[in-house]
Parts: C-alpha cells; structure tokens; sequence
C-alpha cells in the first residue's frame, strides 16, 4: 500500500485550518495524511488535533523558514492569514508572502490560499462612497489578502485562490448576532439593505478546500469561490426567528452608524458590508453554491446550521 500524500495546514487551530484538518482526518476514504501547523504545538488545541491523528508541526508565519521547513515534503498546503490577531494589513500581506515563497521553496505541488477580493480593484480609492482606512485600503482585511494572491502566482508554487464568505459562526463568537429588545423582540443588526450576503459555516471553507485538494491540479492557476447560501438579512432574520423560538426583526444599518459604531474594526466591518452591498451581484456571482457542494457534499445551509448552534447565540 502506498503513502498517503500529506496536506500541511497553516492556522490549523483555527476556524478555516482547522475544518481541514478535521475533514482530512474525518474522511472515509483517507486519501491524505495531515501535518498540522501552528506556532504553538503545545496548546490544547494543538494537542487535541494530535490526539485526533494529526501530525503537529511548529512553525511562524512571521518566519519564511520555519514555513519551508513544515511545508517539507508535504504534497499539498492550505495558506491562511489572521488579519483580526493584529489589525496590520501590511503584516498580513507580509504573511502571506511568506507563505507563498515557502511553498516554492518547500516544492509543494499544489498549494490552496483562503483570500478576499481586492476591493480597490472594484472601487478606487477616489471613490468618495466609502473612507480611506490607514492611507490605502478600502477594507483592510480584504484588500492586504487580495494583494497576497500576486504573491502566490510570482513566489509560490503551483497555487488555488479560494474566496471565502461571511463567517456564520460570527454570530456566536463576533458579537453579531440578535439582540434583546425591551420590548422583547430580538433585533438583528446588518448593514446591506436587501441585498444578498454570501455566508458559509467556518468549517465548511476547510472541507471545501480538501475538495479542491481531492481534484487534484483542475484548479491550479484558478481564483474560485464558495458559500453555503446568500441570503438577505431579511432571511437570516426568519431562519433566527425559527431557530430560536422567539421574533427576530431585520434591522439594515446604515454604513456609516456600523463604521461609527467603535469596537475594533468597526470601520474596516462596515467597509466590507458596503462593498458587499453595492457589488452584490458580483460578489455572490464569485461563490456559487452548486460548485461549493460539488467539493463538499456536506455543506450546510444556515437553517442547519442553526439547528446545531442557535443555543450557542448569545441574544444580551
């Protein structure tokens, strides 16, 4: 019986890396080993993935050579960066590029990079919908990412971009989900209007990476993108609402209340939504369903996502 070829996952605690990881190890037909990488091999976490059956490697995306070193031998490699762990756009693009090269030099035959559009390729900088963040950036956590995807076609190997979507599980962990009204009805706060916003259950971006993994090199060269559904906020309100077992009224925020709203990114957050908005066709055109569940059959709709975790969903 011959080896199985290993995939090294970059961030493999984490959201995106570690849906992979478990989806490899998860897999009935066991096509792939998994090396596990992060920068701390003793977390619980870390352990926890070792226990599992993963191969758990130490190594920095700050630092090119670690990545080269972990990227060894491996066939393949899913690159991911966490804008969100320092807010530096030029440290993610830096990240990134680290990645790329070491890939290259690692000899990684197929590698899958989780980015975002540039969103200054949509709209320029003198577009005056929109402020100017940090000199240069539309959305910063877009638009550093999107930049990264030259970096992989000019230093990285053979390379997959794969847009992902808005983060379902946001509403668990990012303070976005329904909140308690006085008059007890739960308000959900979004700004997009009507339009249509393209999400995918965290998890469900690694397992549709294996996918691309599993067909081998038809995407490499290729920019593709998934989602679970697109759906408005006035139908994520209902499939709250049925959820949950109480009211749950869509409320379209403004842009520029959600930029004014002042936690951590609130600027960057409210950006993303109005680019989303305006360039919804476009957008959502960028991450069909249909070939989302060609790479995994398994992929979730929101209500069965919520059939899972509404308990989850702080509503205070």
């Amino acid at each position: 019986m011959s080896e199985k070829k290993t995939i090294a996952v970059v961030g493999a605690t984490g959201a995106q890396g570690g849906g992979l990881v478990r989806a490899i190890l998860g897999d009935p037909r066991h096509e792939f080993a998994v090396r596990a990488i992060t920068r701390k091999p003793d977390s619980e976490k870390a352990r926890e993935l070792a226990r599992l059956g993963a191969e758990v490697v130490a190594a920095d995306a700050d630092d090119e050579a670690s990545l080269a070193k972990a990227f060894a031998g491996a066939h393949g490699a899913f690159c991911v960066t966490n804008f969100w762990e320092h807010f530096s756009p030029e440290k993610e693009l830096a990240q990134a590029t680290n990645q790329a090269k070491a890939t290259k030099r690692a000899g990684v035959a197929h590698t899958v990079w989780s980015t975002l559009e540039d969103t200054r390729r949509h709209l320029p900088l003198s577009d005056p919908r929109m402020p100017v963040l940090m000199g240069k950036y539309n959305v910063p956590h877009f638009d550093a990412k999107g930049e990264a995807d030259q970096a992989f076609a000019e230093h990285g190997g053979p390379s997959t971009c794969l847009l992902t979507s808005f983060y379902w599980d946001n509403l668990i962990y990012f303070g976005m989900g329904p909140k308690a009204g006085a008059d007890g009805v739960a308000v959900f706060n979004l700004p997009m209007g009507d339009r249509k916003l393209p999400g995918i259950v965290a998890a469900d971006i690694g397992a549709c990476a294996l996918g691309l993994f599993k067909r081998g090199h038809e995407f490499i060269g290729k920019t593709v993108g998934i989602a679970g559904e697109h759906l408005t906020g006035t139908q994520m309100a209902a499939s709250l609402s049925r959820a949950l077992g109480r009211e749950v009224r869509y409320n379209a925020v403004p842009f520029d209340v959600y930029r004014g709203l002042g936690f951590p990114g609130a600027e960057d957050l409210g950006n993303m939504f109005h680019f989303n908005h305006d360039f919804a066709a476009e957008f959502c055109a960028a991450r069909d369903v249909a070939f989302s569940r060609s790479l995994h059959p398994g992929l979730q709709t929101f209500d069965a996502w919520l059939a899972a975790n509404a308990g989850r969903i702080p509503l205070e």
